[in-house]
């Protein structure tokens, strides 16, 4: 999402399976779908082509969703194609962007004295959603700016509190979601306001609204306070969207410390059927590395 994380998501592809039929007007394909909605991004498959063509190759890869943080800056027939193209293959739009901080100016400062970076965020919730609408996606990622050094933690959380309520009347008007993300502290994203799915946990039930729920992105969240299982279970009923990432790297599962297999389990038996974003690059360039993350992904959904 910031300019180091952007340039993290860079993949290319090879695949296991190519598309071979046509049912009730959907392209399938040779390789099995698979059980959870796990979602690549515009980077995952670079080398198929563009964004379309990557969607295509994921689809017959048996990829059922796909998330896109960049979808609000791009051009409107772009979009349109993409709508048409996940519509066609019957796959889930995840994630796009809402609201993003400014990383080189450490802006926005939502807790701030002067409201007018509050209003900023609201005023763009309404392009958001209009892209939102055009690719039939549910949820908008927001990331809450860093913290104010001059005001008390318990203002600033009171005024994002009342900001996010705010928000969610918006969103929920437009049967949309805002997930709000914690990020780290520690490897990425110094002085940034919210960094836990705790302190997401406390804001969503502080706002109140169906409009406004937790992201979990657990590359974030093992970095900053790990024990991931009890602190999913603890804050599952404000958690509406799932990202991975294996840490240290953020990469594919599998290339580091965290045990997505184990989380698979936790999130089967949770019954959790939404959509988990693939937020990381790939472990190796090339196709090589596009056969390693699709690998990564039937192991773990196999677990």
């Amino acid at each position: 999402m910031s300019p180091s994380r952007r340039s993290v998501l860079a993949a290319s592809a090879l695949g296991l399976g190519m598309a071979t039929v046509a049912r009730a007007g959907r392209p399938t394909s040779n390789a099995a779908r698979f059980s959870l909605k796990f979602a690549p991004h515009d980077g995952s498959f670079v080398s198929r082509g563009d964004v379309i063509e990557q969607i295509a190759f994921a689809a017959d890869q048996g990829f059922t969703a796909w998330e896109d943080n960049e979808a609000v800056s791009r051009p409107p027939a772009q979009i349109d194609a993409m709508a048409k193209a996940l519509r066609q293959r019957g796959m889930t739009m995840g994630v796009l962007v809402a609201s993003m901080p400014k990383w080189s100016q450490f802006r926005p400062l939502l807790g701030a004295d002067d409201g007018a970076e509050r209003e900023a965020m609201l005023a763009d919730l309404g392009p958001a959603i209009e892209v939102a609408k055009r690719l039939d996606a549910k949820w908008l990622t927001v990331v809450t700016g860093f913290m104010d050094p001059k005001v008390p933690i318990d203002l600033q959380t009171a005024r994002i509190i009342e900001l996010m309520r705010r928000a969610g009347d918006v969103a929920a008007q437009h049967n949309v979601v805002l997930v709000m993300e914690p990020l780290n502290t520690i490897t990425n994203h110094p002085n940034i306001f919210m960094r836990t799915i705790p302190q997401g946990y406390m804001i969503a039930k502080g706002a109140n609204s169906p409009g406004v729920k937790v992201l979990a992105d657990l590359y974030h969240a093992q970095i900053q306070a790990g024990n991931l299982i009890p602190t999913l279970q603890s804050c599952w009923d404000e958690i509406g969207y799932i990202q991975f990432g294996d840490n240290p790297g953020r990469l594919e599962p599998g290339t580091g410390e965290i045990n997505y297999k184990t989380i698979v389990g936790w999130l089967r038996k949770r019954g959790y059927a939404g959509v988990i974003g693939m937020e990381h690059g790939n472990s190796l360039d090339g196709r090589a590395g596009e056969d390693r993350l699709i690998a990564a992904y039937r192991e773990i959904d196999a677990a």
